[in-house]
């Protein structure tokens, strides 16, 4: 399973951005896809997923800011970042639940980063 990101870049503060992600690869199913971060320094945290019935869940941090979207039977997923701040830079990983024909149970795969840095 191949998870491609992307969207990230240079914002400034106030700013909005949009991340897309598409999953490929011999997939069987996909339970849900989202977004985790990792700042410098920083342990990776979860940002926002979606789940194959559009349930939505966000960090404290980013809700009311950030809005996942998508379609997990098409395994694709985007995040639609408004009102960034400074606090928000990172690095911004996809991940996908699937099932593969070798890996019945769903399993994450990760994505590569993409940098996201607001500017104060």
């Amino acid at each position: 399973v191949q998870l491609q990101a992307s969207g990230g870049g240079l914002v400034q503060f106030g700013g909005s951005l949009r991340l897309s992600c598409a999953a490929s690869g011999n997939i069987t199913s996909v339970n849900s896809m989202g977004w985790y971060r990792q700042a410098p320094g920083k342990r990776r945290e979860f940002v926002a997923t979606i789940n194959s019935t559009s349930t939505t869940q966000y960090a404290k941090s980013v809700k009311d800011r950030f809005t996942i979207s998508g379609d997990v039977a098409k395994n694709t997923v985007y995040l639609q970042m408004s009102s960034l701040k400074p606090a928000d830079t990172a690095d911004y990983y996809c991940f996908a639940e699937a099932s593969t024909p070798m890996a019945v149970s769903p399993s994450p795969y990760w994505g590569q980063g993409t940098q996201v840095t607001v500017s104060s």
